[in-house]
């Protein structure tokens, strides 16, 4: 498999040309997400350690940079990245090739790590994942490995708001286990201060069904006084991939066919 990927047309951060740090065949994360495209998790971990080598990523992203126009790179793919025991080599290496801001998604499961959150400083945009208000519900919804506490987690969160000087959002993906919680998660999002709000739901097939649109109008009118942004409302770009069997290793299309 390619490291590097796209570009992809993002509704968060438009041209997005994708670096997987880990690369896996089978899935692995430290999450289950009963919503993931992805499918199950195979292997579930939070150890971190060098699944692929920087210079493999650095060859990869030579390659096809010449090929296409991108906004941002973004660090995501096939699994966790702060999984990644070398992420902030990579992100080193990148920086050298391209001048491109970087971004990473990330589901926050490791970021009550002093060594995770000094990896994640060196991005200019941090998209972290918070999809529930409390224990109980993070463990329907995202299943996590056992040493994944909750309130753990979150402390982690408001430290790296804290800590870190780029932009910070987070994403919050709303199914018909969570919508009832949209005040809470407001609450909460409003505890933490980040730059903007990801208001999303699983528009490509998944196990568990994707929420109207009107749905998410209702939802994000509770998160009045935060800057949002919401999946049904955001513009995508024109995006003309390098090499689509890789896109789709990563990003199933939509129903519709799309990305």
């Amino acid at each position: 498999m390619k490291t590097v990927y796209g570009p992809v047309p993002s509704w968060r951060l438009g041209r997005s040309l994708g670096v997987d740090p880990v690369c896996a065949r089978e899935k692995t994360c430290s999450f289950d997400c009963v919503y993931c495209q992805l499918g199950r998790t195979i292997h579930k971990t939070d150890q971190r350690r060098i699944f692929v080598s920087t210079k493999d990523v650095a060859r990869d992203l030579e390659q096809i940079l010449p090929k296409v126009e991108a906004d941002i790179i973004t660090f995501s793919g096939t699994a966790e990245p702060t999984l990644a025991g070398n992420l902030s080599e990579i992100v080193d290496t990148v920086r050298k090739i391209s001048d491109l801001p970087l971004a990473i998604l990330t589901n926050s499961s490791l970021i009550n790590r002093k060594d995770v959150r000094a990896d994640l400083s060196g991005f200019d945009v941090v998209v972290a994942k918070l999809d529930a208000p409390n224990q109980s519900l993070f463990g329907k919804i995202n299943r996590p490995i056992a040493s994944v506490a909750f309130d753990e987690m979150l402390d982690g969160i408001e430290a790296f708001r804290d800590e870190f000087s780029g932009k910070l959002a987070l994403q919050m993906m709303f199914i018909d286990k969570n919508k009832a919680h949209a005040k809470e998660m407001a609450a909460v999002a409003r505890e933490i201060k980040p730059d903007e709000v990801q208001i999303n739901t699983p528009l490509r097939p998944c196990p568990v069904r994707a929420l109207p649109p009107h749905d998410l109008i209702h939802i994000t009118s509770d998160f009045h006084g935060l800057r949002t942004v919401s999946v049904y409302e955001a513009k995508r770009p024109d995006v003309s991939m390098d090499d689509i069997r890789e896109v789709r290793r990563r990003r199933p299309p939509r129903k519709d066919g799309s990305f």
